[in-house]
């Protein structure tokens, strides 16, 4: 389904909007602020939406296609499972490096939420102060 230039992945019951047009990874990289770690690099940009926009950028450098498809699952999985702690209203761009071909979920996952923690992205979760009655 496609809304505006813009395809809807649908994940289970919930849909992810992502970026699928070159000039909107354009606008993103022109316009967004990036920060890079060992394993990805993300821009982001204000989108003046309810939602967020996401894009996965894996090039060639980083392997065949397969290798290319599994770190986009690993990449895409990483952020639906923080997708709640997200600010919205931002167009982001996930791009791989070369050594995210070697890593595991749980590297991908741990490099993008400090990536999305950098960028002020997340929205901090406070856990309920448990009560100690002198037990």
């Amino acid at each position: 389904m496609s809304l505006s230039g813009v395809d809807f992945i649908a994940i289970g019951e919930e849909k992810m909007n992502s970026l699928k047009k070159n000039y909107q990874f354009r606008f993103v990289y022109n316009r967004g602020r990036s920060i890079a770690n060992r394993l990805l690099v993300i821009y982001s940009v204000k989108n003046g939406c309810e939602e967020n926009r996401v894009g996965i950028s894996v090039s060639k450098k980083v392997g065949n296609s397969v290798v290319r498809s599994r770190v986009t699952r690993l990449i895409r999985e990483s952020y639906r499972a923080k997708e709640k702690c997200v600010r919205t209203g931002y167009d982001i761009v996930v791009i791989a490096r070369a050594s995210a071909k070697d890593a595991s979920f749980h590297d991908v996952e741990s490099a993008l939420t400090h990536l999305l923690k950098k960028q002020r992205l997340m929205e901090e979760i406070k856990a309920p102060l448990m009560e100690n009655n002198g037990e």
